[in-house]
């Protein structure tokens, strides 16, 4: 793993981590169950994706020789201080694209003879341009996979981060400067595409794994103070949003369709709650069920 991407995950979990928590027990307490039961139905070691600090996963419930993943080079550690569990890791980037996307944007952001930052707006559209040739094709989760085909998979609040992370590695390469304008900026769409693509390929190897799949992630996110309630389940999410006022919501997903990624499985415990991770800032939370074909009840392994 690149050392300045793995200083970039440190960052933003040490960030994540130093905010207030106190409005947060709805949320962990929701997560902790819900990963907790896959734990606990875990048939042998189980393969936590995201597995971060070990906030949000009970370790206590986790089978024998169960794997954390996470590339924040420090997260196996932070595990071990609240659980008192030193459990096998992998520290590798989830999207197999990540570490492409940075190298593309130093080559676009710095000149190479002085390594001086380009002019900010001529080299925010090469980068746009060049984006659309990186296939972030979550190639090292695939062949971890394909080794030691685990039976239960959890990913545990990691899918809604991939976006976050490539914006971070492209202000990076632009020593810390936001080298797009708005939402209408070509760079801005083009590294939303990219996440989408990278959340379309991380859920393709899970649909092909052929495992018992437990997946928590952020289906939205919501700004300013405006008060809103969740209804009944329903989609798209922003249906289920009852608000007076409007709201500015954005998909951390970039329209990747979560549930169409498994047609043909089983969906179980479809359940969304919120979680104000800040003032101003709430996340809708999604957590799902995808059992593999052959415990789906009346349908034959391979049809």
């Amino acid at each position: 793993m690149d050392r300045t991407l793995a200083s970039i995950l440190a960052r933003e979990q040490r960030a994540y981590l130093a905010r207030r928590r106190g409005a947060w027990g709805g949320h962990l307490e929701a997560a902790r169950a819900f990963l907790g039961q896959g734990l606990k139905e875990a048939q042998g070691p189980a393969l936590v994706l995201g597995a971060g600090s070990g906030l949000e996963v009970p370790w206590a419930l986790a089978p024998p020789g169960t794997v954390g993943w996470d590339a924040d080079p420090w997260s196996r550690i932070l595990t071990f201080l609240r659980h008192r569990r030193w459990a096998p890791w992998v520290f590798q980037d989830l999207t197999g694209g990540m570490e492409a996307l940075r190298a593309t944007a130093l080559r676009t952001a710095r000149q190479p003879w002085s390594g001086r930052v380009r002019v900010t707006r001529a080299a925010s559209r090469r980068l746009a341009g060049l984006l659309g040739s990186l296939d972030p094709a979550a190639g090292s989760l695939r062949a971890w996979i394909a080794e030691h085909r685990p039976a239960t998979i959890l990913s545990a609040n990691v899918m809604g981060q991939f976006g976050v992370l490539a914006q971070r590695a492209v202000e990076e390469a632009f020593r810390g400067a936001r080298p797009w304008n708005d939402e209408e900026d070509p760079l801005d769409a083009a590294l939303r595409a990219w996440t989408a693509r990278a959340v379309a390929a991380f859920l393709e190897v899970l649909a092909e794994s052929g495992a018992d799949l437990w997946l928590l992630h952020d289906r939205g996110v919501l700004f300013g103070e405006a008060p809103f309630r969740l209804g009944p389940l329903a989609e798209p999410w922003t249906a289920q949003l009852e608000a007076d006022l409007p709201l500015e919501a954005e998909d951390p997903l970039c329209g990747v369709d979560v549930v169409g990624a498994f047609r043909g499985r089983s969906v179980e415990g479809h359940q969304r709650w919120v979680w104000p991770v800040a003032p101003g800032q709430v996340h809708v939370m999604e957590a799902l069920r995808i059992r593999p074909a052959a415990m789906v009840p009346g349908r034959v392994p391979g049809a």
